[in-house]
């Protein structure tokens, strides 16, 4: 590809996922969103990573959503449609942007925004999308689309308030203020701060962390967190445990118990491609 788009580089067992608009400061075209199902797809063939970092391109900008530019085509489709008053093709563009979005944050391991800069729009609804969050000290998220008269619709709404809470989350969206990093880790809208300008690095210590356990612990445990947005207590308790055995039942365990018990650190082998498709 060439300057724009999205940029993909496997670390070892850590992915990044890198967007790469500095100049639109990181704001999504039609290509882009495209680019994002491509980046999912591979990603989800066999070797998984175990975890994903998401990030922005210079330090400007994490991403401020989607680029509402008369040279983006998305955008004369839409007001073509809105003068007409027709709603099929608004509900086409809304539904491809969120295929893209959807099967990117469905990859079955953690995916943790690195914000890097400003998350504006679309961009703080990509943010909360992801499973962890770390945020650069002079960073702001703000979910901007009632300034323009739109609303959420990348699926960053709902999930906001599944987050925060319905207060929060309609403070949030209905003010369309910005948010800095310390009012954002104190709502849990983010789960760390770095240090200025090290905001893939935090999110690499965190990634790291995670990787050091059982990689199909992790994706089962992450089943359930991911189900627990939409399912009563109940449902999701018989969800953990039903998880739970397929977990210990797999066998992964004996690593992690067997290194405790002799003293040594743990090396759990990457699941099967059958192993980790079931843990999904």
């Amino acid at each position: 590809m060439g300057q724009d788009g999205i940029a993909v580089e496997k670390k070892g067992r850590l992915a990044m996922v890198m967007l790469r608009r500095p100049h639109r400061l990181n704001a999504f075209n039609r290509a882009m969103f495209e680019q994002l199902e491509d980046a999912a797809r591979e990603l989800a063939m066999a070797p998984l990573p175990r975890t994903v970092i998401l990030t922005g391109a210079g330090s400007k900008a994490f991403c401020s959503g989607f680029d509402v530019n008369p040279d983006n085509p998305m955008v004369a489709e839409m007001a073509r449609a809105m003068e007409r008053r027709e709603k099929e093709p608004i509900t086409r563009s809304i539904e491809a942007l969120r295929s893209a979005v959807d099967r990117f944050v469905s990859l079955p391991v953690p995916i943790i925004a690195a914000i890097n800069g400003n998350a504006f729009g679309g961009g703080a609804e990509l943010a909360v999308r992801c499973d962890l969050r770390v945020m650069d000290p002079d960073a702001e998220i703000c979910f901007s689309e009632v300034r323009l008269g739109l609303m959420p619709d990348w699926g960053g709404g709902a999930t906001l308030t599944h987050l925060v809470g319905s207060a929060a989350a309609a403070d949030l969206i209905l003010s369309a203020r910005r948010v800095g990093a310390e009012e954002a880790l104190r709502m849990g809208l983010v789960n760390r701060i770095s240090a200025p300008g090290k905001a893939v690095d935090e999110a690499v210590r965190m990634a790291e962390a995670i990787m050091r356990n059982g990689p199909r612990a992790v994706r089962s445990a992450l089943t359930v967190i991911r189900a627990g947005r939409n399912l009563s207590l109940q449902a999701t308790l018989d969800l953990e445990q039903h998880t739970a055995v397929d977990l210990i039942a797999s066998g992964e365990c004996l690593h992690g118990i067997g290194a405790f018990l002799t003293g040594q650190t743990p090396d759990f082998p990457d699941p099967s491609p059958e192993d980790a498709a079931g843990s999904a």
